[in-house]
């Protein structure tokens, strides 16, 4: 099996700080920043198979992000999670994310670990 290498964008240190080391702990290599730029700027010299970005952060939502980071790194997987909106902003940003997965925060580790090695290991067709 592959080492998973997954890029974690949200404004909350602490908590992509913990998603990362828990995910960690589940053999996931996980990198994290706090800011869509920092995350832009990484991607050239670095690969990863998906992206765990928030909905809604500073200056540059995550679709928006989502659609930067697709121009570079084409064929990247992305989750987002969010702690605001509604079942209706879901489904909306779900059509709009395409193949994406939405999560609620707080996260559940074990749910995002689990979501992670499905989106990477599942067959492209």
């Amino acid at each position: 099996m592959k080492t998973i290498r997954v890029l974690l964008v949200d404004d909350e240190e602490d908590l992509v700080a913990t998603l990362a080391e828990r995910l960690g702990l589940r053999g996931i290599d996980a990198e994290w920043v706090t800011t869509c730029e920092e995350a832009l700027k990484m991607l050239p010299h670095k690969q990863f198979h998906l992206a765990v970005l928030d909905v809604k952060m500073p200056r540059m939502s995550g679709l928006a992000l989502k659609r930067k980071m697709e121009a570079v790194a084409p064929g990247m997987k992305f989750i987002f999670m969010t702690g605001h909106g509604s079942e209706r902003d879901f489904e909306e940003g779900s059509a709009e994310a395409g193949a994406s997965y939405y999560l609620l925060k707080p996260v559940d580790i074990e749910s995002l670990a689990e979501k992670i090695r499905e989106m990477v290991y599942q067959k492209e067709v």
